[in-house]
């Protein structure tokens, strides 16, 4: 036992020295694992999700998708304003066409009752005042009028009026005043339907000229966004072509005719 303590003893502080640096070699190499695992697992979830998610478009790329996106809205606005203002204009141009033709109608009504108050300046002819000829008065009213209705001077309403002997309408008087008084009322229908037609003319050209500013602006707006596009690097839209063809001007000035 003495022998072995000799031994043993002056060893023992050398072989816990060398057993501390084996724990301590293996207590890192452990530790160096265990870092290179979890530095892996981190790394491939980073991989994932680089996989699953794109690159970040650069800012130059990212400038021409707003670009191009604005300038197709732009563009498509622009076109649906071309097709309502040509829409209104040639709604304005059948207003104007309308008048016109309503002017014209008026004017051969007036004419006519300046005629036939020409002939009242002349004596009536005597007729002998019988129930037959209040009878035939009648009927020539009755078929004057008729024939107005059928030409659109007169209203239904008008009609009766006539049929009932109301309104100023009298089957006693001669033919001639007949006449007169019937030329009368087509004359004042045709003007009170010539200031509806030049109204109507009147709202189509103001709404045509509204949507005749506001598709110049539109496109001058398109037009503007297209370049900014170009000098981005972008492309076009397809649809920017329908900026050049139509044209916006001015539609001209409503009908100055008043009755």
């Amino acid at each position: 036992m003495e022998i072995f303590l000799s031994q043993v003893l002056p060893e023992a502080p050398r072989a816990a020295v060398i057993w501390l640096l084996l724990l301590a070699v293996v207590i890192a190499a452990a530790a160096a694992i265990g870092t290179d695992r979890g530095r892996s697992w981190f790394d491939g979830d980073g991989r994932i999700r680089r996989a699953a998610l794109p690159d970040a478009p650069p800012a130059a790329a990212t400038e021409r998708q707003e670009l191009t996106r604005y300038a197709d809205e732009v563009t498509v606005a622009a076109d649906r304003a071309g097709t309502a203002a040509r829409r209104w204009r040639d709604q304005w141009s059948a207003a104007a066409e309308e008048a016109a033709t309503a002017w014209v109608a008026y004017e051969m009504a007036e004419a006519q009752l300046r005629r036939l108050d020409a002939t009242t300046a002349l004596p009536a002819p005597r007729t002998p005042r019988t129930p037959a000829e209040y009878a035939e008065r009648e009927r020539h009213l009755h078929r004057s009028a008729l024939a107005a209705y059928w030409r659109g001077d007169l209203t239904v309403a008008e009609l009766s009026d006539v049929f009932a002997h109301r309104d100023g309408w009298d089957p006693r008087l001669h033919p001639v005043h007949q006449e007169v008084c019937l030329a009368r009322r087509v004359r004042d229908s045709r003007a009170a339907r010539h200031r509806a037609a030049v109204d109507r003319e009147q709202a189509a050209w103001q709404e045509a000229e509204a949507a005749a500013v506001a598709a110049r602006s539109l496109r001058q707006e398109a037009m503007e966004a297209l370049a900014r596009l170009t000098a981005a690097g972008g492309r076009a839209p397809e649809e920017s072509a329908e900026l050049l063809p139509w044209s916006t001007e001015p539609v001209g000035q409503p009908a100055a005719r008043f009755v």
